[in-house]
């Protein structure tokens, strides 16, 4: 007869079906929940609807983006519901164009409060083009309020657009104009004895300075000053256009900030009021107040009328619970956005693999009568670029036209997935061009030589070992590299000469590596056109001779049981579980976190580097 269990086995055994079967019963809950829910929406005949007179609130979370990155649907659900995450906030662009677009004419729309403390930034394209929708809102007649504690230069640039701009007494307009600062490594790779082995084209090419040098060579300097001038002067101009201020106010303002706030008795906002950049000092208590009295007051009395316009949008333009396909003649939008890596890859990065499925399956589609490729990208690998390029070939080849669409970068790789397209439209702020190719390898012999550790062996070619990277690097294969990277480059040259139609040394003259404005683009013959995403769908009809169309984005599939969830936590189902999630609670960034990022970006970018070739198309061009 076998033993009876002894007393601490029969309380861990009892304890853990206790645990498990406690498990089971909250799933089972949460399941059953779910269904009551989904039961009472089908049987509800009351569609949600917004109240007449209500003010648009438009809070863009963190980074405005082309495509969110991809975020399990539970996970989202997860962070929306504790109001936290350890990734930084994105807030899509289409969205907020959508949302302002259809409030315009919607007479249940009376205003809009631009409420901008949680943003973190955008580059000036993507705030141009909500600059340009604000502006659009405000000429149907209807009031534009913006307000934040206090502004970056992101924040300030959209309130410029607004009828009315007010921030904190205790807050500030800061505006530091544009810089280029990149983190060094050298002294840091040559304290730990590595070996960096650099192979690059270009005068101007200076994406691997962060690892050889310790500040930033001459010629980057004068590349970056170039088109940061061009992206900083149409700053100002559209700053002073907005707020009717004198030439030179921008300038002045951001070169006296710290000796006028060293001289003043007031607080920084003062600043701001009396250089005319905002209208009113108020808290947010106040502001809500001030609304109330302006706007009118809600249901309850408590507040004024206010709808988000993540909900608005959810009201007016409800996604498709299932994509029965496309039915009607469309133009389709592809976003590359993001690094360009190799393989297939998760939407908010460019994999050479998963980008090109989805141009093939625009290419493939008899509806779809032309493609319209959103670059925002400064690059990366030379190999996945290239299985793009191939892909817009063969949708070119098919009789269908490719217009590509620059968003705020589309420079080195993200050039070699644009040059030949039938059209390259770009913004004035567009930062592209960086036409030009680098290697890179690393060598780590003297670390691990000093720890005592040797690599030592035969082979029976030449070729063996030519590669380990505990081994110096040979010279031979030093040479091989070099000269791989300068072919690399030559079929670079030969692609934009064929796309663009110049000649090689015509391109040869503006490439190097150097990185050039939309603007000054134009004018080198590397984009086509000046205008939006708009502008560019809408000549993509013409060229396709379609009149009659539908705009469809061709985007990642989830799977059937992500896309269940995700629609499930974003319908009205999910909203009546957990109400109104959203505070105004501003997520900061401290500057030991702006610093940790600068740090782990220089480091994502080595982790990128998946080249099979070790051949990067790829441009170190993100505003600081």
């Amino acid at each position: 007869m076998a033993d009876k269990p002894g007393i601490i086995h029969r309380i861990i055994t009892g304890s853990w079906n206790l645990v498990d079967q406690s498990r089971r019963a909250v799933v089972n809950i949460v399941f059953l929940l779910i269904i009551f829910f989904i039961i009472k929406a089908i049987v509800s005949s009351d569609a949600p609807m917004v109240d007449s007179n209500s003010i648009l609130v438009v809070k863009p979370m963190g980074y405005i983006v082309e495509e969110l990155d991809y975020v399990a649907p539970m996970d989202e659900a997860i962070d929306e519901l504790r109001e936290s995450s350890s990734r930084p906030p994105q807030t899509l662009l289409k969205d907020l164009l959508k949302s302002i677009e259809l409030a315009r004419t919607d007479d249940s729309i009376s205003s809009m409060l631009l409420d901008l403390g949680a943003l973190y930034g955008a580059e000036p394209s993507k705030l141009q083009q909500i600059a340009k929708r604000i502006s659009a809102f405000r000429t149907s007649g209807k009031k534009v309020y913006a307000f934040s504690e206090g502004m970056n230069q992101s924040q300030y640039y959209l309130a410029a657009h607004a009828d009315e701009v007010m921030i904190d007494e205790m807050g500030m307009v800061y505006i530091e104009g544009y810089g280029r600062f990149n983190t060094y490594f050298r002294g840091a790779i040559a304290k730990l004895g590595i070996q960096t082995h650099v192979f690059k084209v270009g005068t101007y090419k200076s994406a691997v300075e962060p690892f050889i040098r310790d500040n930033m060579s001459d010629a980057a300097k004068e590349a970056n000053l170039g088109y940061l001038s061009d992206l900083w002067q149409s700053y100002k101009d559209d700053i002073r256009v907005a707020r009717e201020l004198q030439p030179g106010a921008i300038q002045n303002y951001s070169d006296n900030f710290l000796v006028a706030a060293s001289n003043t008795t007031e607080d920084a906002s003062s600043l701001a009021l009396d250089s005319q950049l905002v209208d009113r000092l108020m808290s947010r208590q106040e502001l809500k107040k001030y609304l109330m009295d302006e706007e009118g007051t809600s249901a309850n009395g408590k507040s004024y009328r206010g709808i988000k316009f993540q909900r608005y949008l959810s009201i007016k333009n409800p996604p498709a619970i299932m994509n029965n396909g496309i039915t009607t003649d469309s133009i389709a939008v592809v976003v590359a956005k993001g690094v360009i890596l190799n393989g297939k890859q998760k939407a908010g990065t460019i994999g050479g693999l998963s980008t090109s499925a989805l141009i093939r399956k625009a290419r493939t589609n008899s509806k779809i009568k032309a493609l319209v490729l959103r670059v925002d990208s400064p690059g990366g690998s030379a190999y996945a670029s290239e299985q793009i390029r191939r892909e817009i070939l063969a949708t070119k080849a098919a009789g269908k036209p490719v217009v590509v669409s620059m968003g705020s970068y589309a420079a080195s790789g993200g050039y070699w997935i644009s040059a030949n397209a039938d059209e390259i439209w770009a913004s004035p702020t567009t930062i592209t061009g960086s036409i030009g190719i680098f290697g890179m390898m690393a060598t780590f012999e003297k670390p691990l030589n000093e720890l005592g550790i040797f690599r030592d062996g035969v082979g029976t070619t030449k070729l063996s070992g030519a590669w380990d990277a505990a081994k110096p690097l040979r010279d031979d294969v030093s040479n091989a590299i070099q000269r791989s990277i300068e072919n690399g480059y030559g079929r670079f040259l030969s692609i934009v000469s064929e796309g663009r139609n110049m000649s090689v040394e015509a391109v040869d003259n503006i490439a190097q590596g150097r990185v050039w404005s939309g603007r000054d683009a134009l004018e080198l013959g590397l984009v086509d056109k000046l205008g939006d995403l708009e502008q560019a769908i809408s000549s993509a009809a013409t060229l396709a001779g379609v009149v009659n169309y539908e705009v469809k984005y061709i985007e990642q599939k989830l799977t059937s049981s992500e896309q269940f969830f995700k629609d499930l936590f974003n319908s009205q189902i999910f909203a009546s579980i957990v109400g109104n999630t959203d505070s105004d609670v501003v997520p900061m960034r401290s500057a030991t976190d702006i610093v940790i990022n600068q740090l782990q970006t220089g480091i994502e970018q080595l982790q990128n580097m998946d080249d099979p070739n070790s051949m990067y198309a790829h441009c170190l061009c993100n505003l600081n």
